[in-house]
């Protein structure tokens, strides 16, 4: 198992909150790996305010860091800023990182007249190619993201060790949305690229549970051809490509995303006021469909937060807050750290046919049931 927590707030606040809050829920994992995602993202530094791309992840060689930068150089990236960490490396169990880089650029003069889709392949691109470029040697530099409003960190350790080797208290890091996984290594190797959250075109989604249907959905996704369809060091990344592929290549609206991983039987579709729909798109996507235990956590590019669990109930998740604030966690000790002044009344634990959804604007979460009636 792991442990989940999120927070989302009209004002930005430090990501170290939300690693104490894990610190509650310390008994659910093994210390095998750190994965934080900061979204609507504010540097004490820097005025950040163009939405430039950010550039995230550690390069673990000084040939590495090079290779970096030339390859960045000569797509036509420009540096605008550079993060640097108070780092402790003595805290890290790591002994092979050389820098931890967040990088604001500005985007490449020659895709001024590209289309937003047009550019968004190509950071997606440009990180499955320094990806690709770490492994080719030997695993010496790690991406993972490249995309605006977006940071994210991963780390083998615990959680508050690791926010405490690079001073992530210290409040020149802020966001709207923090995204935190504490994970406990099962049938997956202890790096880094396994550490949740996955991310994909501003998609990212954890997980908590063991998907046991991993290799035929994995196996339909590469199908796809499309080249975000990778990696995979663990089980979980499919939620985020099964998400990312109802979004943005279906377009279907996300109401349909639980109706896709967790279909409803027959006979409850045989009363449901858009069965017909909902079956034949069972059946398009009927190697999608998960198998748990489950718990998932995700958010998407508006800042929409979202928490879903598969039929089997078995790894759960709750969300509590107030207006303009609200948490998600594995367990209440963790929504009790985030938000300790809420209005407990408004706790709630999803069932197996809902989607708990915080919208942008955050004044109240939103509870979808699978046997209501959706835009199609």
């Amino acid at each position: 198992m792991c442990r989940l927590a999120l927070k989302t707030a009209s004002s930005p606040f430090s990501p170290y909150s939300v690693l104490q809050a894990m610190e509650s829920m310390q008994e659910g994992y093994d210390g095998s790996g750190l994965g934080l995602l900061l979204r609507g993202v504010e540097f004490a530094d820097f005025n950040y305010k163009d939405h430039d791309p950010i550039l995230s992840g550690v390069a673990h060689t000084m040939d590495a860091l090079k290779r970096l930068n030339h390859y960045m150089e000569g797509k036509g990236f420009s540096e605008r800023y550079d993060h640097e960490f108070d780092t402790d490396l003595s805290k890290i169990e790591a002994t092979d990182r050389h820098k931890y880089f967040l990088r604001v650029y500005r985007l490449p003069e020659d895709w001024n007249g590209y289309s937003q889709k047009q550019i968004e392949h190509e950071l997606m691109m440009t990180r499955l190619y320094l990806r690709k470029d770490g492994e080719e040697h030997g695993g010496d530099l790690s991406v993972f993201s490249i995309w605006p409003d977006v940071i994210m960190i991963k780390e083998i350790g615990w959680p508050l060790v690791i926010g405490d080797a690079l001073s992530l208290h210290d409040n020149r890091l802020k966001a709207r949305i923090v995204m935190a996984q504490g994970r406990q290594n099962t049938n997956w190797g202890v790096n880094l690229h396994a550490c949740h959250p996955f991310f994909l075109q501003g998609i990212a989604t954890m997980t908590n549970g063991e998907n046991t249907a991993f290799w035929p959905i994995k196996e339909w996704l590469e199908s796809r051809q499309f080249p975000g369809y990778v990696g995979y060091q663990s089980d979980s990344e499919v939620f985020t490509h099964i998400l990312h592929y109802l979004l943005r290549e279906l377009r279907l609206p996300l109401t349909a995303f639980k109706h896709v991983i967790t279909p409803l039987n027959t006979p409850e579709l045989d009363n449901h006021p858009q069965g017909d729909f909902l079956k034949g798109l069972r059946n398009v996507c009927k190697r999608l469909i998960i198998d748990g235990p489950n718990c998932v956590i995700g958010t998407l590019p508006d800042e929409t937060t979202l928490m879903v669990m598969d039929h089997k109930k078995m790894r759960p998740g709750v969300i509590g807050g107030k207006p303009g604030e609200w948490a998600m966690a594995s367990e209440i000790c963790g929504v009790d750290a985030m938000i300790p002044d809420r209005d407990h009344s408004l706790d709630f634990q999803p069932m197996r046919e809902n989607t708990i959804v915080v919208p942008a604007h955050r004044e109240q979460y939103e509870v979808w049931s699978q046997f209501d009636s959706f835009p199609c």
